[in-house]
């Protein structure tokens, strides 16, 4: 994938190889925040770029469990920031009434899929989202060098999507 980024794009070269191929992440982490991550992009070129890695290095009840963290996210990211967006706090207060089972029993280290959650609302930009899965991970220990490994793994994804599918709508 990397070939494919443009020269104007070098940074985001660089900082793919960085956050992915110097990661001191252990490799389920890793593997499932740029699955995650790539899913949450929406690029079709990053995701297929980056699936078969992924799926390599990731159990199967991991893999399953980065692709439910990329699509329970994608709803609950819409929803709270929603709420927390209204400027009618009322909101707050009503019951989602929506199905989140997942969260609950992801199968996998519950850390590891709050990481992968973690990651995903930073590219939703979700601020209710990103606070409760950070708090989750600080509870259980993780250090703030560590969550920053997330975001920075979700940022150069979503930069190298964007790059590369404006690109190949560039070149259509």
């Amino acid at each position: 994938m990397k070939s494919r980024i443009p020269d104007y794009a070098k940074d985001l070269k660089l900082n793919l190889g960085s956050v992915i191929g110097n990661s001191d992440l252990p490799a389920q982490q890793l593997w499932g925040t740029v699955l995650s991550t790539a899913i949450a992009s929406r690029s079709a070129i990053v995701l297929r770029e980056l699936e078969p890695e992924a799926k390599a290095n990731l159990s199967p009840e991991a893999y399953t469990a980065a692709k439910a963290a990329a699509a329970v996210m994608a709803m609950n990211n819409v929803f709270y920031r929603t709420r927390h967006l209204l400027s009618d706090h009322e909101y707050g207060n009503l019951r989602a009434g929506l199905r989140m089972n997942v969260i609950g029993n992801p199968g996998v280290d519950k850390v590891d899929f709050e990481f992968w959650s973690f990651a995903v609302s930073a590219i939703n930009g979700c601020g209710m989202c990103l606070d409760s899965h950070e708090q989750v991970l600080r509870k259980a220990g993780v250090e703030r060098e560590v969550i920053q490994e997330a975001f920075k793994i979700a940022s150069v994804v979503q930069a190298v999507a964007a790059t590369l599918d404006a690109e190949a709508a560039l070149a259509e």
